[in-house]
């Protein structure tokens, strides 16, 4: 019976304060590890789950934005975590993203190059490869579709300038704006970049749909080529 002694609520109930915080002051008042430990639910026989996902997160920085890119084996590589616990972190990263996502693509009025950042980061911003992607506008700088154009690098061939003018012509689009990530993170754009701009652009002057910008995005900053002058 002494082990029950030394027991005590504020010892054995550590794990459950995350939810028990959650529900008397709000989801606001809890850190990123109280939060993930709620998804993870349980720590290890040494540690409980608030210190199970401090010990995550420091893996990673205290970065949301690196935990998000992290596989399953990735996170299993912290002790304590098995596949069930990394998926069910790895699904609730990939729902906020997706809720970022989807409030972002409600507002479909571009007014500038942080629209467009806004629109795509969440898309393409933390991909592990790069990928190319067209916003096609209206006349009154609203968004008729995105579409993605390859996917692995960038090709400053004259197919690739026919197959973005052949979607903005199918869908009536009166301009368009180019974008891509650097998965680097480097914001410098490459000679295919700059050549692949300097194409769309006249391309798109014969055909009258205007080549508003073209936008290098990483996980947090972006590069506007209409913003630097050089479209």
């Amino acid at each position: 019976m002494g082990d029950y002694k030394t027991l005590r609520i504020k010892d054995w109930a550590l794990e459950d304060r995350p939810r028990e915080k959650l529900l008397n002051k709000g989801i606001s008042s809890l850190s990123d590890a109280e939060l993930i430990a709620i998804l993870i639910g349980s720590g290890t026989k040494n540690e409980t789950a608030v210190e199970l996902a401090k010990k995550i997160l420091n893996t990673v920085g205290n970065s949301l934005n690196e935990l998000g890119k992290l596989s399953v084996e990735e996170l299993k590589k912290s002790k304590g975590i098995g596949s069930a616990k990394a998926i069910t972190i790895i699904a609730a990263l990939e729902l906020g993203r997706r809720r970022k996502l989807a409030d972002i693509q409600a507002k479909k009025k571009i007014t500038g190059s942080k629209d467009v950042f806004n629109y795509f980061q969440p898309l393409i911003g933390d991909l592990p490869h790069e990928e190319f992607w067209i916003l096609l506008l209206n006349r009154s700088n609203r968004v008729i579709e995105k579409h993605r154009i390859s996917q692995g690098g960038i090709s400053g061939t004259i197919i690739d300038v026919r197959m973005i003018l052949k979607n903005a012509i199918e869908k009536l689009a009166s301009s368009l704006i180019l974008c891509h990530n650097h998965p680097s993170g480097n914001l410098q754009p490459s000679d295919s970049d700059m050549k692949i701009t300097s194409k769309m652009k006249d391309a798109g002057k014969i055909m009258d749909i205007q080549v508003l910008d073209h936008l290098i995005v990483t996980d947090s900053a972006y590069f506007s080529f209409a913003d630097e002058g050089i479209l």
